[in-house]
């Protein structure tokens, strides 16, 4: 219990330092993001505390949708937004392409790597995904669906408040899935220790 716990504490704030990299590579983020970029523009608060508010509103949706947070839940609300605003605070602007490039590509990959250990340890989804999946149960329609739905929605209202979008956006949406795939087997934390050797050797 004591190694999941940290576990999920440690995913947490990875995420909210990937994507605060993300934020300032200025190349598009990913839209629930770009989301909270266009609130904090318009609200004049940081977008990690937007962020923070964000996924709690999200989780006043799961109550018709029937869901129940877990702690994984309420850690993703306290912890990402959090950590976002404090990396943003400390890390110094990024100037030129090569550099918002590195930048970018480093916060999909510790976005990665943070999704595997704060998914890993079983503690609940975090209040995003736990809408979509709320979503294919009450309503019947795909995982898919209910994704695309809802971060549609939210890129678009994200771009026509001022939020980024660009090349960092595409570049997300297409290698986050993967990259999680693969970063799962290895940090699940119910996973045997020799079986995830095994998986990592492959």
């Amino acid at each position: 219990m004591t190694r999941r716990v940290l576990q999920l504490l440690i995913g947490l704030v990875l995420y909210g330092t990937g994507c605060a990299l993300t934020v300032e590579a200025g190349l598009g983020v990913d839209p629930w993001t770009v989301f909270a970029q266009g609130v904090s523009i318009h609200t004049g608060l940081g977008i990690g505390w937007v962020t923070n508010i964000i996924g709690f509103l999200v989780l006043l949706v799961w109550i018709p949708l029937r869901q129940k947070p877990g702690l994984g839940t309420i850690a993703n609300i306290l912890l990402v937004g959090t950590t976002m605003q404090i990396v943003l605070a400390m890390v110094p602007p990024v100037a030129g392409l090569v550099a918002q490039l590195l930048v970018l590509v480093a916060g999909i990959l510790l976005v990665a790597v943070a999704s595997g250990l704060y998914i890993g340890a079983h503690f609940g989804p975090g209040p995003r995904d736990g809408l979509m999946t709320g979503m294919h149960a009450r309503l019947g329609w795909p995982v898919w669906l209910c994704r695309l739905t809802v971060e549609a929605t939210v890129l678009v209202l994200g771009w026509l408040l001022g939020g980024t979008v660009g090349i960092g956006t595409v570049l997300f949406a297409v290698s986050i899935g993967p990259l999680v795939h693969l970063a799962l087997p290895l940090l699940d934390a119910r996973r045997p220790a020799s079986r995830r050797r095994v998986v990592s050797a492959v």
